[in-house]
Formats: structure tokens, sequence, C-alpha cells
């Protein structure tokens, strides 16, 4: 499927040739996909679109043996897109379930009419606080991360890295607050200083000039999309790669960011619960059918699609098609019968994922491509804080 003319579309419709069997309740299952496909982080959100479509066509162009209506709409990263399109989605389109949101300053704004309207919610991206403790609620279900667990798992490994000052970097949102203070949450050492900028900012040389002056060995960033390799070239360009050591969490070290930033990022040390090596049966295909429909290496945002899209296809099969019981359906999704990528998935108590966290580094694989390699576990089976607080059975 041609992503560009994708992009150009405001809806694209996957429906499978062969009609239901009479064993199945519904007739088709209407999956309203909001995400952000234009601007600087258009990138992701047309990654997590096509991991998710990944996982329709292994899924034999159904999911869960029902024929799949797929309506895609941009939010353009703006909270008033966000809302219109959900109402649209919601109202008109009749979805049964929505997935595909990158940014939780879209996310968050949405999501209460979405809960309120009993629809079923996967996150293929973005893993607010607000709903991962006392606010857990049953129709969402996050298939990636805490927003805090990458930056956190960055914190655990960079105390014992012997840096005398690490600087922080973040986008002044709800994603880059929650980051910045996971990283804080396991790191134990001296702070240089603590910076948020506006999102979508792309000039960092006020940053970097601050960087210059703190005297940090190391920089913590969180800046996601395109800011983020604009914020690794500038440091480039001024030759503090060379000075500091640079840690981010995979967002920023994943191949959206190599393919614009380059050799400079060779090395570049990196947070991920997914890994392009990560050796199972799941994973190894879903790269290597990745790579041969998209002619490119596949992202974590796309692997994370893609299990948002597995995660469906197990849980409507289990209840047989039959996904106007939305207990039946809930409760087949918590049980997440399906097979990640990224390994070993399950839910815990609040509808986020208990998992491993890996450190990757950015260098030439087999092919002499940059891309990345676990070189080692920093977090095994690790659970949020929020999760306490939540009181779902």
């Amino acid at each position: 499927m041609n992503p560009t003319s994708l992009k150009a579309a405001s809806v694209a419709t996957v429906m499978s040739a062969l009609c239901c069997t009479t064993a199945y309740a519904a007739d088709q299952i209407k999956v309203g996909f909001l995400s952000t496909l234009s601007g600087p982080g258009g990138a992701l959100g047309a990654d997590i679109r096509d991991g998710f479509e990944l996982a329709i066509k292994h899924s034999g162009g159904k999911l869960g043996g029902l024929p799949v209506e797929l309506t895609v709409r941009d939010d353009q990263m703006s909270p008033d897109v966000g809302r219109q399109e959900t109402q649209r989605l919601l109202k008109r389109d009749k979805v049964d379930v929505m997935t595909g949101t990158v940014f939780s300053n879209v996310l968050l704004p949405v999501l209460p009419s979405i809960l309120a309207n009993d629809t079923v919610y996967l996150s293929a991206n973005t893993g607010p606080a607000d709903y991962a403790g006392a606010k857990c609620n049953k129709n969402f279900y996050v298939v990636s991360w805490q927003n805090e667990d990458l930056p956190a798992a960055m914190g655990k490994y960079v105390t014992g890295r012997g840096h005398k000052k690490v600087f922080l970097i973040g986008a002044n949102y709800p994603g880059g607050r929650e980051s910045l203070t996971g990283f804080k949450r396991f790191y134990k050492g001296a702070l240089a200083d603590e910076r948020y900028v506006k999102m979508g900012q792309l000039d960092f040389s006020a940053e970097l000039a601050q960087l210059r002056a703190s005297g940090a060995d190391a920089v913590f960033f969180f800046l996601p999309g395109g800011m983020g390799g604009a914020f690794l070239k500038q440091m480039a360009g001024v030759g503090l790669n060379k000075t500091l050591s640079i840690y981010t969490p995979g967002f920023s070290g994943d191949q959206d960011t190599i393919k614009g930033v380059g050799a400079s990022m060779t090395g570049l040390l990196n947070a991920s619960q997914w890994s392009t090596d990560l050796d199972n049966a799941a994973n190894r295909r879903f790269v290597a059918d990745f790579k041969k429909l998209h002619g490119r290496i596949p992202t974590m945002y796309a692997a994370q699609g893609y299990d948002a899209g597995m995660l469906l296809d197990g849980a409507v099969r289990d209840v047989k098609g039959n996904i106007e019981d939305k207990d039946a359906l809930r409760r087949a999704l918590r049980a997440a019968n399906f097979q990640s990528v990224r390994g070993s998935f399950k839910f815990n108590t609040n509808q986020y994922p208990i998992q491993s966290f890996y450190m990757r580094q950015v260098g030439p694989n087999a092919q002499g491509q940059l891309d990345n390699k676990i070189v080692g576990t920093i977090m095994k089976d690790y659970s949020d804080p929020f999760a306490v607080s939540c009181r779902m059975n």
C-alpha cells in the first residue's frame, strides 16, 4: 500500500473479499485509526499505521476471522482536530475500536469521549500516567509502555556510568514531562539542569549553549519525531557529540531518526522494549515482511502498531467474532492471547504491559545498514509505579 496516497487520503478502507461464516455474531469489525500523519511527527503515525496494517495482512486480511473496515484519520498533532475526528469516528462511522494516536497531548483531550462512549481504545504508543493509576479504565489498553518506563530504564542505566552531572531536556507536553520524571525516578546522581522546549521546536541553538555552559558531561533528552533528529544533528554540528555522552529513549534512537541524522548516530545508546534483533518467531516474521512490503527497517512504532493489531486479532478470535459482547471482548483483550514481537507479553492490573527493557546501540547490521542491536537487559518484567493505585479486578 502506497504510504503517500494513504497520507493524502482522509479515509482508507481495508475489506476482506470473503464474508464471515454464520458462526460469527458480527459481519465485520470497524476500527478507527486516529494518528499524526502529517508534520514533524507524521512519520511516527505512518509507522504505527503500517505496522497495524501488516497485522491485518498476517491475519488473512481479517481480525479474528471478521472482515475489517479500517478508517484512517489524521489528527495533525492538534487536540482540536483530534476531537473533531474522534466525534466523526464515534458518531458517524460508529467504530467498534479505536487506536493509533501518537502523542499524549492529543490522546488526553479525546480519550474521555471515547471511554464515555464505551468504546475500546488500544494505545499503540503513548501511555499517560493519568490512566495508569486511580483513573484506570476497563476500555483503555496500552500495548506500548507507560510514558515513564523507557526513560526510567535509561535513568537506571546512566546511574552506573560514572557521570558527574547530567543535563536533561524534554518537550513541554505531558509525555515529555513524564519522560524526564521517569528518568529522575531511577537516576541516582547530580543534574546539571532541566529544560523544557516547545513541541515542534527545531532550533536548539539556545539550549545547546546552555548545555555547553552547564558543566554537564552527559545529556538525556526526550524530543519526539523530527525534534530529536534536529537536536542530534545540531549537537554534531557544534561537536558536542564528541565531548558529551548522549542518552535517549528508543524514540530518538530509531530508524526515523537514523534516516535523517545518519552516521553521527553510530554508537548512540537508547532504551527500548523491542528491537529488530529480538530472537523470536513473531519478530522475525514481522521484521522480514515489513522490510519486504515497505523497503525499510521497521521502527518500534511499527512494532507497537503490529502488536496492537495482533492483540485485537487474538481477542476477536477468542470471542468467536461476538464483539457486541463487550465484557467478553474486554476479558479477551486483557488475556492478551497473541504472539508479541517483543516475546512475552502480559497486562498489569491497570492494562499497561509488564515487560522487559533493553539497552540498544546504533551500529551497522549484517547488511551494512545502521540499525539497533541489543547490548544488554536493563529491567526484566518491570511494572510501572502507578499500577498499585488501579482498582480494576
